[in-house]
């Protein structure tokens, strides 16, 4: 299923501190989130009960695509596009190339509580495609090449994108096809036969 995260709203069922979590929008049971969204982070999250596909989209091996709508604070230049398509150096190592381009300012729903401005600095509006999901990627991307995220909300996963969904609406979709995977030539044991006793015959016992 797909769900449009609103501002504030934890990615996880439940809260000891009670904050907002999925629980407030999602009447659905034994569904998961597919990756994470920070609290203060909006947009398109995807929850399944299917294990494999909840790997596929959440693990950076697969190397999914997420697209993310940026607010930044100040004019961003080309030679900022240029570190953020190169890979930007951070503290845990440089991120893989992103695909970074200037946008016009999309047509969202109110952020509620509104963003903080500084109305002497001009904001800017990026479309950032990564494929990975480092904690916090995107706004420590950003800070890194001197432009720190105002606003963000996560437009695409793959193929999948928000587009109908309001803040806290959700619908269902079909899971898409896998390619079947290919016979393991070095086949072993299933797990329930392994470590067995042997019997004096080399039976298992």
């Amino acid at each position: 299923m797909l769900l449009n995260k609103p501002y504030g709203v934890l990615t996880q069922f439940t809260d000891r501190e009670g904050r907002e979590t999925l629980a407030d929008y999602v009447d659905l049971k034994g569904v998961y989130p597919a990756g994470r969204l920070d609290r203060d982070s909006e947009g398109l999250l995807l929850l399944t009960d299917d294990g494999p596909l909840q790997a596929e989209i959440s693990h950076p091996k697969y190397k999914k695509p997420k697209c993310y709508w940026v607010q930044v604070e100040g004019d961003v230049d080309a030679a900022a596009l240029e570190q953020l398509r190169q890979g930007v150096l951070l503290k845990d190592g440089k991120t893989r190339p992103a695909k970074a381009e200037h946008i016009e300012e999309p047509e969202l729903w109110p952020r509620n509580p509104p963003v903080r401005f500084r109305k002497e600095i001009p904001t800017s509006w990026l479309a950032l495609t990564i494929t990975e999901g480092r904690n916090r990627q995107v706004r420590r991307m950003t800070a890194a090449v001197g432009f720190p995220t105002l606003r963000l909300v996560r437009y695409s996963i793959g193929d999948w994108t928000l587009n109908g969904l309001a803040p806290g609406q959700w619908r269902e979709i079909d899971s898409p096809p896998r390619a079947k995977r290919k016979p393991n030539p070095n086949p072993r044991r299933p797990m329930a036969q392994r470590g067995r006793r042997r019997t004096n015959r080399g039976r298992t016992a």
